[in-house]
């Protein structure tokens, strides 16, 4: 993955969705100088996931506060509509779902047709066999570790054997594949995360509803770190 290899073995990319949106620039960039390596946005339409967020709007919003890497969440139906409007907003990466009719292997590939990385995520109930013809398609494999579709909830452990199986098939690839985590991620769960295989982790409420988030970044960066 491109955007990886001047990156940290740890990617902490704190998601806007938690973020307060009266002050966004504000925010924005207070966890880009607390050392934010990327910003994951949650785009949500009411269908795919049972919440509306935010759409390219907002994506073009952030990438004129930030020149960090705008990591964007499609949980939306019908993406293949919306993949060129948010190359013009400024995303860095689309992660698509793999419950998506179509997503793999069309909508995928449609994605580097545009020039952007790529991504795939599955839901806590999804199996990580429906990923097998994505292997050689994408940079990045995300696993939901909570139920998409709204912030603060807890992480779901199982998750993490996931992204031990994951790990296990990306060895016999030559490929470079990121496995990002989202949901859930606290000091607590940092360091299992970590040793289980992840190197990006997205981290909304436990940043951005810290009394200093700023600080609350540094520290799951440092109970990640005290892993190595």
């Amino acid at each position: 993955m491109k955007s990886g290899k001047s990156l940290p073995s740890m990617i902490i990319s704190p998601s806007i969705l938690s973020a307060d949106f009266s002050r966004l620039e504000e925010q924005v960039k207070l966890v880009e100088m607390a050392g934010a390596d990327w910003i994951h946005l949650d785009v949500m339409d009411g269908h795919f996931v049972p919440n509306i967020s935010f759409g390219p709007m907002i994506v073009g919003v952030v990438n004129r506060i930030t020149n960090l890497y705008l990591d964007t969440h499609l949980m939306i139906n019908n993406p293949d509509k919306y993949l060129e409007v948010f190359k013009k907003s400024g995303a860095d990466l689309l992660t698509l779902h793999a419950e998506v009719p179509g997503v793999i292997p069309g909508s995928l590939r449609r994605v580097r047709e545009l020039g952007l990385e790529v991504g795939i995520s599955i839901n806590p109930e999804t199996p990580i066999e429906i990923l097998e013809p994505a292997y050689e398609l994408v940079d990045l494999i995300l696993i939901m570790s909570v139920h998409p579709g709204f912030g603060g909830q807890s992480f779901i452990p199982e998750s993490l054997e996931k992204v031990r199986k994951i790990n296990q098939i990306i060895a016999t690839l030559d490929r470079d594949i990121v496995i990002q985590i989202d949901g859930g991620i606290t000091t607590s769960n940092a360091g299992t995360v970590r040793q289980a295989g992840v190197r990006a982790m997205v981290a909304g409420s436990s940043i951005f509803n810290a009394p200093d988030p700023a600080k609350a970044l540094r520290e799951i960066r440092q109970a990640a770190d005290s892993t190595r």
